[in-house]
């Protein structure tokens, strides 16, 4: 297939595009439009291209994400369009041997391919200040860079951790609604996740605010100032750090339309929870070599009515505890699943 490629921040190819119907009808093949949140007056004029009869082009758009970015392209393409999110290298990708250096560099492609441990984290850095000074004001946001950044950082040490807006706010002098404000940019850039808790009919009383994630573990890791592995090993976020990755693992594995964490007040908490092909499934992130089976564990199969509980951790074997929870390397978790 024949294709074109444009860069929407080369001014080159921006004065190409002076006039988009004429220069698309002339084309064939794939279109490939990079960086479009820079020109999104193109959104229209693509709803009139790909509606034409004699359109011979398929469009493939790149750029980042943002609020107004999505609202163009669902009110503008509705019908028309496929969206597609990319993340970063996986464990399918670069190999389960690599799940260390994954989990520490994160899996933007430039950090975990970097020849050293500090090339990465410099990478990193650089990455963190080029979103904070030139992309949040490029996607229409305006915060001044270094409050974003400790906002940002603040967050990194409640990775894992259920949301409290009025906890984080006043550690950094804000109100909680400015607070949620920053909360919803970095995660409508991808940044972070908000994994929404799961509610049951039952009389106990359960957690409702979503519980906070970071995509890349490799951000989060120089937000917190960790280096390398055996820095990572020591620090007291170790254990938030490789639940925030095995879950990235796992939901990029799994692909469930809807993933949840499920805890009360009292007893019990799960923290991954989906239905898939009409069955439940609960998964408990364990950074141990030998992970064993808990109370609340059961509480949760009881409560939830699940069809098995998967203990995910950094080994090599799988192996049922008992009928309903099998412990499971995370580069297994598929054929747990898919094989069980």
């Amino acid at each position: 297939m024949r294709g074109t490629y444009f860069d929407l921040e080369s001014p080159v190819d921006v004065r190409r595009l002076q006039n988009p119907e004429m220069v698309f009808a002339d084309l064939q093949g794939l279109v490939i439009l990079d960086e479009i949140q820079t020109l999104p007056e193109l959104f229209a004029v693509l709803r009139v291209v790909v509606d034409k009869p004699k359109n011979k082009c398929n469009f493939l758009i790149l750029g980042s994400a943002s609020p107004s970015v999505i609202k163009n392209v669902s009110e503008s393409l509705a019908g028309r369009v496929e969206f597609v999110d990319l993340s970063g290298f996986t464990l399918d990708e670069v190999g389960i041997e690599n799940w260390k250096t994954l989990w520490v560099r994160g899996g933007f492609p430039r950090s975990f391919l970097a020849k050293r441990e500090k090339d990465s984290f410099a990478w990193r850095e650089g990455f963190i200040r080029t979103f904070l000074q030139r992309d949040i004001p490029q996607l229409g946001i305006k915060i001044a860079a270094p409050a974003m950044r400790r906002f940002w950082t603040m967050l990194a040490h409640y990775h894992g951790q259920v949301w409290n807006a009025s906890r984080i706010g006043a550690s950094l002098g804000i109100n909680d609604k400015t607070a949620r404000s920053y909360l919803d940019i970095l995660t409508e850039t991808y940044m972070i996740r908000q994994l929404q808790p799961w509610h049951e009919n039952i009389s106990k009383r359960q957690v409702k605010s979503p519980k906070i994630f970071f995509h890349d573990t490799g951000l989060l890791h120089n937000l917190l100032s960790l280096q390398d592995y055996s820095t990572l090993s020591g620090h007291p976020q170790v254990g938030a750090s490789w639940e925030g990755f095995a879950l990235e693992q796992v939901l990029q594995s799994i692909k469930p339309a809807e993933a949840y964490y499920w805890a009360t007040y009292s007893e019990a908490e799960l923290d991954l929870f989906f239905i898939l092909n009409g069955k439940r499934w609960g998964i408990e992130f364990k950074f141990n070599e030998a992970p064993a089976s808990t109370r609340s564990m059961r509480i949760a199969i009881e409560n939830l009515k699940l069809h098995k509980l998967l203990l995910v951790y950094p080994g090599n074997t799988a192996y049922p505890i008992d009928e309903h929870i099998v412990v499971c390397p995370i580069g297994h978790v598929f054929r747990c699943v898919d094989g069980e």
